[in-house]
C-alpha cells in the first residue's frame, strides 16, 4: 500500500506546529514551538504578539518537521492548514504559508476546521477508534458536543452560549494568582480540596428542551468571583484548594451528564473527549466512571495531543483529502468558523 503524507500547519492562538502524518493515522513528525512563556507576564494571549511569534517560527518548524520525518516537500501528498476558528492574525500566518505551499509545490491545499481536528486527535492516539460516536469539545474558546456520524459527517449537538469551560477555568485561576495558563493549576489545587466545600451553580437546560445539549458557564464564574470578592471584603481567609475544587466539579459535572445524554440521545456507546480541557484529571476520571456506568467506552488523547498541534489538524485534512474536499487559493482565515458545518 502506497503511503499518502500530509503536512499540515497549526496557528490559530500561541502554537506555532507543522507535522508530518502518514496515511491519516500515522505522525512521523510533530514540532510544536509554544509561546506560553512569551505571554505568561501579561496573563493571557496577546494577539499581536502571538501573530508576530508566527511570522518568526512558522518556516523553522516545517524545516524541522520534514527533517524529523526524514522527507521533503516534494514527497509531501497535500497542505493542510487551520483557517478557523481562533485570532486572525494568527491564523492568517498559516493560511499564507499554507497557500505559498500549496502554489508552489502544485499539491492540494485543504482548510482544515481547528475543532474538528481536536476530535481527530483521537485517532492518531487510538488505531481501533471509528465512527460513530459523540464527541466533547472543551478548549478556551469552545465548549461543545458534536456527533461525528462518519469521518466526514460531523453534527453540532450544542455548544456553549457565552463562556466556555477552559475560558472559565482560565479567568477564575486568574483572580485566584495563578499564573498563565490557570488550568492546570486549578486541577492541582484541586486535588487538595474538597469538592463539596462551597455550592457553586450547575446550569442544566431543560432535559427535553430544544438547548439541552447547550452550556453555560458565566453564571458560574460570576458565582465563584462574587465568592471570592466578599470573602476578601470581608477580611476572611479562603482556602484556595476548595474553592479550586467546588469550582471544578461544578464544571465537570455539566460536561459528564451532557455528554452520556448525548451518547444516549443519538444512540451511540462511544464518547471521544477533545481539546485542551480534556487533560483535566478530574474530567477524564468522572466522564470514564460515567461511561463505564452506561457500558460506554472513552477515548481521549494523551496531553501533547490535547494541546494545539499540527498532527491532528494533519489527520482531519487527510480524511477530506480522501473525498477531495480540497480548498483554493482563496482560502482566508475564518476566526468565527462554526464546528460540524462543511
Amino acid at each position: 500500500m502506497s503511503q499518502s503524507l500530509t503536512l499540515a500547519l497549526e496557528t490559530s492562538c500561541d502554537e506555532t506546529s507543522a507535522a508530518v502524518v502518514a496515511n491519516g493515522r500515522t505522525i512521523l513528525a510533530n514540532i510544536i514551538s509554544s509561546q506560553v512563556p512569551t505571554h505568561q507576564k501579561f496573563g493571557g494571549v496577546v494577539p499581536e504578539i502571538a501573530s508576530r511569534k508566527h511570522i518568526e517560527n512558522v518556516i523553522p518548524v516545517i524545516d524541522q518537521a520534514l527533517r524529523e520525518a526524514g522527507t521533503t516537500l516534494n514527497d509531501v501528498d497535500a497542505i493542510g492548514v487551520t483557517y478557523g476558528p481562533g485570532l486572525v492574525g494568527a491564523l492568517l500566518v498559516g493560511v499564507a504559508t499554507a497557500k505559498t505551499l500549496a502554489f508552489a509545490l502544485n499539491k492540494p491545499l485543504i482548510g482544515v476546521n481547528h475543532l474538528e481536528g481536536h476530535i481527530f486527535a483521537n485517532f492518531l492516539a487510538h488505531r481501533e477508534l471509528k465512527p460513530p460516536f459523540v464527541a466533547l469539545v472543551v478548549s478556551g474558546g469552545h465548549t461543545s458536543l458534536i456527533h461525528v456520524k462518519d469521518y466526514n459527517e460531523l453534527v453540532l449537538l450544542g455548544q456553549t452560549r457565552d463562556d466556555a469551560a477552559g475560558e472559565a477555568f482560565d479567568k477564575i485561576a486568574r483572580v485566584m494568582n495563578f499564573p498563565y495558563p490557570g488550568g492546570p493549576h486549578i486541577d492541582n489545587a484541586a486535588k487538595q480540596g474538597n469538592p463539596e466545600a462551597i455550592a457553586f451553580p450547575r446550569a442544566f437546560a431543560s432535559p427535553n428542551g430544544e438547548n439541552k445539549f447547550a452550556f453555560s458557564f458565566s453564571g458560574l464564574k460570576s458565582a465563584v468571583l462574587n465568592y471570592l470578592n466578599s470573602a476578601s471584603q470581608r477580611g476572611e481567609i479562603v482556602n484556595i484548594a476548595d474553592v479550586a475544587a467546588s469550582f471544578q466539579a461544578a464544571v465537570v459535572d455539566v460536561l459528564v451528564k451532557k455528554a452520556i445524554a448525548a451518547a444516549e440521545f443519538v444512540g451511540v456507546n462511544k464518547i471521544v473527549l477533545a481539546g485542551g480541557v480534556a487533560a483535566n484529571s478530574s474530567l477524564q476520571a468522572e466522564l470514564a466512571s460515567a461511561a463505564e456506568k452506561q457500558d460506554f467506552a472513552l477515548f481521549y488523547p494523551p496531553p501533547v495531543l490535547c494541546t494545539d498541534n499540527a498532527a491532528m489538524i494533519a489527520c482531519r485534512a487527510y480524511y477530506q483529502y480522501l473525498i477531495g474536499d480540497f480548498a483554493d487559493l482563496n482560502l482566508n482565515a475564518v476566526p468565527s468558523l462554526k464546528l460540524g458545518i462543511r
